[in-house]
């Protein structure tokens, strides 16, 4: 994550990346007369926007990138929240190669193998991106580096920001706040698959390996905004034995947040450990198992609709 600033007035981020999108196809792939090269190339970062996903289908490695690049025949993407903005110079890291011709792009990717689309240009900086053998489309929005918001990205995403560690560790109590049932809390760890919302926590302490954590309890998890503060999320953990525990979520740095505990008045700190690079296995409960080429997935939060886009190709 970039070192924390406003990019842009808060209205106008959000005015980039709320989704209104209208269902609306071009016929013609390109409207500019120019090559899909040229298109590309013409931004930096392409914001790969989920819920404006069309289809039943699924490209595995545009449903984990928040953003896609394309740049002399290699692909980049950022998939992971710690380090966006700042890693690969704000481009993330070399995905795959790719050969565009003919409002065709043919990508390589280095974990999904061979994946082609249809191009169409939807608008100056929006283009769809239609796979023919899965018959679904995604959106990506075009934007230079230098006026992309990453911070409004990350806080809008920070669930999965949580998720790209294999365990929080409690590194510091404050010494105002009474006691309470959480200060026996040393470990969390919020699980990718599933619903999405599994937590558990331990009351280990000093592990030096997070596979070595025994975990005593499981539960679910809600992230929420509050009004008028980007940078300040609710996180709510459902403890079935002691009711839920209510916290006010800031982050610290890309390894670093802080919880406040408004019924104690306590404030903690919790490190990550065991960094994930976007790739992790996970069961049936949401339990990771091991690590494993398997994409951890965004998951598109409007409803999916058939695409009535139709594939010119022979």
């Amino acid at each position: 994550m970039k070192t924390i600033k406003l990019l842009f007035a808060f209205a106008l981020s959000a005015t980039l990346f709320t989704s209104c999108y209208t269902e609306v196809l071009v016929d013609d792939h390109n409207n500019n007369n120019i090559s899909l090269n040229q298109l590309l190339g013409s931004y930096e970062l392409w914001y790969v926007d989920i819920n404006q996903t069309i289809g039943h289908g699924e490209t595995p490695f545009l449903q984990i990138a928040f953003t896609m690049s394309f740049r002399n025949g290699t692909v980049f993407a950022n998939n992971n929240l710690v380090g966006f903005g700042t890693q690969g110079n704000g481009y993330g890291i070399d995905v795959g190669s790719y050969q565009a011709y003919d409002m065709i792009l043919d990508i390589y990717h280095d974990i999904d193998g061979y994946n082609t689309f249809d191009v169409y240009q939807i608008d100056n900086n929006t283009i769809e991106l239609y796979n023919p053998f899965n018959d679904t489309s995604y959106f990506l929005h075009g934007y230079q580096r230098s006026t992309f918001d990453y911070d409004y990205v990350f806080y809008d995403n920070i669930h999965y920001f949580l998720q790209e560690y294999e365990a929080w560790e409690k590194t510091y109590t404050s010494q105002v706040g009474a006691i309470n049932e959480f200060d026996n809390e040393n470990y969390l760890q919020f699980l990718a698959g599933g619903n999405d919302s599994t937590f558990r926590s331990s009351q280990d302490t000093n592990i030096g390996n997070p596979d070595n954590i025994y975990w005593d309890y499981t539960g679910v998890y809600g992230v929420g905004d509050i009004s008028n503060n980007m940078y300040l999320k609710t996180l709510t953990l459902d403890y079935d034995f002691f009711d839920n525990e209510f916290f006010e979520l800031s982050v610290i740095n890309d390894q670093r947040i802080e919880l406040y505990h408004p019924s104690s008045g306590t404030f903690y700190e919790f490190t990550g450990r065991g960094y994930i690079q976007y790739l992790r296995e996970s069961n049936a409960k949401g339990e990771i198992t091991k690590k494993t080429t398997e994409p951890k997935k965004r998951k598109q939060k409007t409803e999916k609709k058939d695409n009535p886009r139709i594939s010119n190709r022979s």
